[in-house]
């Protein structure tokens, strides 16, 4: 986790020299996400690394009374810990249908030049900073893992939860009360990452917010932590890249339906890999594919479970027979035995899955499957 900086309002805290957008009118979507037409914000060269301030939507909607002044104050934050982007987005205007769009804010989109279709873009994320102390996670819409069991009365449930540092372990940590107004805590490590990272469709339908997909959007794998990176297939020139939905911690399979939500400033530097080369380390992607310093993470996506487990194993194979030359029947015998398959989400309409590939396994065999 990021250094946590004290309140990031909007400019404050950015160093001289660094290339940064706020969020703030004219650079956020809210519920839906970037087309092939959109203008862009922000025009970039590969390569370039930019500092992106993200708002969380837990704390603006409507269910929350869409003032966010009053929700947090009733959990004893004061106004001037409130994010100004927050309180001006939710006071807006803004044209977001709450009946038929999404809940997601997202900050650009962003042009890096030179990137066309077929091409990747890679999203390393390069540094995560809490903006406020809190966060929220919520069960609302029946949308769960237990609809119709949670949550157990008419209302939706929303959960402050404040941040701490927890001195023992210089660590910070989420806090959850055990029983309601009890004393007894439960205490749990952080882990931030953004829920939302992605490139526009090409198409002019803006996409909603919720279901991921090819052009990544909210994918809500937790493994994508600072160091990590995420690698999109290309479809508008430009790329039109964005980043939101940011996220304190959430455990694989998010089951409530939010994690711990909350506003984070990001730093992320924007590549791109070209279509041949991508096509030589990584074979055909159709979706987005994950990478940390230990593991290459691929993923696999469709309403149904089942469905989208099997799109993430045929793109493990893919991605084994590409990089290292290992042949189909192999690599599925490999993935059995060596790699764990887990659940990204099972809460936003498309379900996801992703592995995590172990990289050190084939650290003998050159990429065309020789020994080395």
């Amino acid at each position: 986790m990021g250094e946590y900086r004290g309140i990031l309002q909007r400019g404050e805290g950015v160093p001289d020299g660094v290339a940064y957008l706020p969020a703030e009118p004219g650079s956020q979507f809210w519920g839906r996400l970037p087309a092939r037409g959109d203008a862009p914000v922000l025009v970039i060269d590969a390569g370039a690394t930019v500092t992106i301030d993200t708002v969380s939507h837990e704390g603006i909607l409507e269910d929350q009374g869409r003032d966010p002044v009053s929700y947090f104050g009733a959990h004893g934050v004061p106004r001037s810990d409130v994010l100004g982007d927050a309180i001006e987005l939710a006071a807006s205007r803004h044209p977001r249908d709450a009946a038929n769009d999404g809940p997601h804010v997202v900050t650009g989109p962003i042009h890096v030049r030179g990137a066309m279709p077929g091409d990747l873009l890679k999203l390393t994320v390069v540094d995560l900073a809490p903006r406020v102390p809190y966060g929220v996670i919520s069960n609302r819409h029946g949308r769960g893992a237990l609809p119709g069991e949670m949550p157990a009365g008419d209302r939706n449930v929303s959960v402050f939860t404040p941040i701490e540092l927890d001195v023992a372990s210089g660590e910070w940590v989420g806090m959850l009360p055990v029983v309601e107004g009890g004393e007894h805590v439960v205490r749990f490590p952080l882990a931030p990452f953004l829920g939302v990272m992605g490139v526009a469709v090409d198409r002019d339908e803006r996409p909603h917010s919720v279901p991921p997909g090819a052009h990544g959007g909210n994918i809500d794998v937790n493994l994508l932590v600072e160091g990590s990176a995420l690698y999109l297939p290309v479809q508008v020139p430009g790329a039109l890249a964005y980043i939101g939905d940011p996220h304190f911690a959430q455990g694989a399979g998010e089951v409530a339906l939010t994690a711990l939500e909350g506003s984070l400033r990001a730093t992320i530097r924007f590549d791109v890999v070209p279509a041949s080369v991508a096509l030589a380390e990584f074979g055909p992607l159709d979706g987005p594919l994950g990478e940390t310093a230990d593991h290459l993470i691929p993923t696999g996506m469709d309403p149904d479970l089942d469905v989208a487990v099997q799109r993430c194993v045929r793109q493990a194979i893919a991605l084994l027979g590409a990089r290292y030359g290992m042949e189909a029947q192999l690599a599925y015998a490999y993935l059995s035995a060596a790699t764990d398959f887990e659940i990204s989400q099972v809460v936003d309409l498309v379900k996801g899955s992703h592995a995590r590939i172990r990289k050190a396994d084939f650290r003998s065999v050159d990429r065309s499957g020789r020994a080395g």
